[in-house]
């Protein structure tokens, strides 16, 4: 069976910002994310991205810029001699009703068809109460880490009972990784 994990991009991966990230110079990596990212792929672990842009529905950036970002993560990852096996993305607004903007589905049951894994035993890390309701409609296992607007998540309480917390993708890796 492969092992899969799932991981939101802003605020998990990298730094978020209430103004979107927008450059390739705005995408700043959270510490220790691609270190941890590198750990899970040297353990075994396909590391799939599912992210909502909507920015580029927003004229903020573009397809390409996105792409620049992207090409910036894999450069950081070849560091380690370790790449991303899929970045998946909405590049809708909320009001587009497309089947791929998180919370909906979309992007998670893609992900599942194109590696042929079962959600269900996939954990799937972000930040927000976005990334859980995605989790939770797919029965993946939702991941709740601390950066970017974990915080603020994490003060939800009953919304997200049952959802393991972690200060940030490096804690959540080191437990996986001992288990």
């Amino acid at each position: 069976m492969k092992k899969m994990i799932i991981l939101d991009r802003d605020g998990v991966i990298n730094e978020d910002s209430d103004n979107y990230i927008k450059t390739p110079e705005e995408w700043i990596p959270i510490p220790g994310s691609i270190e941890a990212i590198a750990r899970l792929k040297k353990a075994g672990y396909l590391v799939t991205i599912a992210t909502n842009q909507s920015g580029i529905a927003r004229g903020f950036y573009s397809e390409q810029t996105l792409q620049q970002m992207h090409d910036k993560l894999a450069k950081l990852l070849a560091e380690f001699d370790v790449s991303i096996d899929g970045i998946f993305h909405c590049p809708h607004v909320p009001d587009d009703a497309c089947k791929c903007r998180k919370p909906k589905p979309g992007m998670l049951l893609d992900i599942a068809r194109q590696f042929e894994i079962k959600l269900s035993q996939t954990p799937f890390v972000g930040d927000t109460i976005t990334d859980i309701l995605t989790a939770r409609a797919v029965n993946a296992q939702a991941i709740l880490v601390l950066t970017g607007k974990g915080s603020k998540t994490h003060q939800l309480g009953r919304e997200i009972t049952g959802v393991p917390v972690f200060k940030n993708l490096a804690e959540y890796v080191n437990q996986l990784l001992q288990e």
